[in-house]
């Protein structure tokens, strides 16, 4: 299995393999005979001790018998499932439909104080109109081929706007002026999206900036990613979401924010390319 595009899952993936090697080693064996004692190939051994290949639950359980360390099984089982939580396929998440995924991120949404927003494809879902967010959602679906939901996926998605207005949130947010661009649905539905950006910019729970596309930068655009407080990260790419909880990648995340957050306007200047972008739809 290729190495998971996080490292932090990658990191605490070799840490699972880390405490299996002490266990192999604690018990006087060698990796040659736990692959005996389990019954599979030496190969799956050395890819199991490289953090190549995730033990699966009874791999784990047969390597703790082997080693005489059949206490360790459920922890060891425990932290291996929270690595494959760190890194999970789109399509694996909306089998079922976009729904469910929707209302896990209001959950996030509900417990920050502070959620600092980049993204260079699409506006936040808690800032999207029905007609965008039903717009996204649909080619989402159309292009995983999960089973269509989008009418409930959209109501999940956009109730996350209340923390605008409710409770103690605070939602800074920072946009390539790309994504007052990128056309989702058609131009009524675009300018709709737009237009409601400008009725919510002097919410005082909100800052808005907007990265021109001239400007001088010291942080590359990056894919889209969610700092909630200072506790969690999730980074969406392409096929996959990314939750990292690892202090020293959340502290990055925070500072390519802050440096991104150089490169941006704010105020009356993100109104202004806000018109212009809807004077471009005609």
């Amino acid at each position: 299995m290729p190495t998971l595009p996080s490292s932090n899952a990658q990191a605490a993936r070799e840490a699972v393999a880390a405490r299996l090697r002490e266990l192999m080693l604690d018990a006087g064996l060698k990796g040659q005979d736990v692959a005996a004692r389990c019954g599979w190939h030496a190969s799956k051994t050395s890819r199991i001790l490289r953090g190549t290949t995730p033990p699966s639950a009874d791999d784990i359980r047969a390597w703790c018998v082997a080693c005489g360390a059949e206490d360790q099984a459920a922890d060891l089982i425990a932290a291996s499932r929270a690595v494959e939580s760190m890194y999970v396929e789109w399509r694996r998440l909306h089998k079922e439909g976009l729904r469910r995924v929707q209302e896990d991120f209001y959950a996030l949404h509900q417990q920050a104080r502070v959620c600092r927003v980049y993204v260079s494809n699409v506006i936040p879902g808690f800032l999207q109109t029905p007609a965008y967010a039903t717009a996204l959602l649909s080619a989402i679906t159309r292009f995983q081929g999960t089973p269509n939901d989008v009418p409930e996926a959209v109501v999940a998605r956009v109730a996350r706007s209340r923390f605008l207005y409710e409770g103690n949130h605070r939602f800074v947010v920072l946009m390539e002026e790309a994504v007052l661009r990128n056309r989702l649905g058609d131009a009524e539905t675009m300018a709709g999206q737009l237009r409601h950006l400008l009725t919510v910019m002097p919410l005082a729970s909100l800052s808005l900036g907007v990265i021109p596309l001239g400007a001088e930068r010291s942080v590359w655009p990056l894919e889209a990613f969610y700092l909630y407080d200072d506790r969690r990260t999730v980074v969406e790419t392409l096929t996959a979401e990314i939750q990292i909880t690892q202090p020293r990648e959340i502290r990055d995340y925070a500072r390519a924010f802050g440096e991104l957050a150089h490169s941006a306007v704010h105020g009356d200047a993100v109104r202004a390319r806000i018109d212009e972008a809807l004077t471009a739809l005609g």
